[in-house]
């Protein structure tokens, strides 16, 4: 699949087990105009199959999908720069600072957003994640060095910086850890098999793709009430607990997508759904929803 052909089919497919959850505050948007998929490129494919860890350059915009150290070193002003980090489902994503060299009082910053924004829109969405909005941020500039290291809520992250004077950076270490029971995911790639496991947790859950996919769901099990399966609703799954939604859009953000599918059942599959750029699907199965 070409770079351009991804970047035309990055909508992102969304399984949501909703449990209920509710958060709002802010949106930062230094990262509005940027296209990170564009970065889903051979380069990335290659530095995945090298021996980890290692060191190499950071860039202005960059994204990155394995641990080692990098080192951003200005050699202009540079005003708008942003990192996006990913790692493989089952794992948590730790920045830490080994080396700090900015101008604060003179408009440099250096931030860490526990997730990824693009385009005003975040995943997980507010909606989503475990923590309010304002406590995804963490402020270099505010906190210095006593946060010296920072954990991801899920497999993504980034940063955001602004680096006035030419020579000053930071040097980074990125490192992973087991999660093992991983709730809001992007995948890094289009193929591949995953289970979603929410353990006693009144929570959402989020899974997404950025390509255009067939999907086939094995099993399916769904919170019960009492010792009794929750029935269906004439408004479709909402209302009556635990349901699996099928979105589908071209942002982020899991409150903003398409409805495609509501799975309100347990079952033991397969099914099978395709859906497609334009947010078309099909779907076959040899079970009863």
């Amino acid at each position: 699949m070409s770079p351009n052909f991804k970047l035309q089919c990055h909508f992102v497919l969304i399984f949501l087990t909703a449990l209920r959850g509710e958060s709002r505050y802010l949106e930062l948007r230094e990262a509005a105009d940027y296209e990170p998929f564009l970065l889903f490129s051979a380069n990335l494919k290659r530095e995945l199959a090298g021996e980890q860890p290692y060191r190499r350059a950071l860039r202005c915009l960059d994204m990155l999908s394995l641990q080692g150290q990098f080192t951003f070193t200005a050699d202009r002003p540079q005003l708008h720069c942003a990192a996006f980090f990913i790692s493989e489902p089952e794992e948590f994503i730790t920045i830490h600072y080994d080396l700090v060299s900015i101008d604060c009082q003179g408009g440099d910053f250096l931030k860490v957003f526990d997730g990824w924004i693009l385009k005003g829109e975040k995943f997980p969405s507010s909606q989503d994640h475990p923590l309010p909005t304002s406590e995804r941020y963490i402020d270099f500039c505010e906190s210095g060095l006593s946060r010296r290291s920072i954990r991801s809520s899920q497999n993504v992250a980034m940063i955001f910086f602004r680096v006035h004077e030419p020579g000053n950076g930071f040097t980074l270490t990125i490192k992973t850890d087991p999660n093992l029971f991983p709730c809001n995911v992007i995948s890094q790639t289009p193929n591949g098999k995953f289970t979603l496991v929410v353990p006693h947790q009144h929570r959402n859950c989020s899974f997404s793709i950025i390509y255009p996919v067939v999907i086939k769901i094995s099993d399916l099990t769904l919170g019960h009430l009492n010792g009794l399966q929750l029935k269906k609703s004439s408004a479709g799954c909402e209302g009556i607990g635990d349901f699996v939604e099928l979105l589908g859009g071209t942002g982020l953000d899991p409150s903003k997508m398409m409805p495609l599918a509501d799975l309100c059942y347990p079952f033991h599959g397969p099914a099978q759904m395709k859906v497609g750029c334009d947010n078309t699907w099909k779907t076959h199965k040899s079970c009863d929803f």
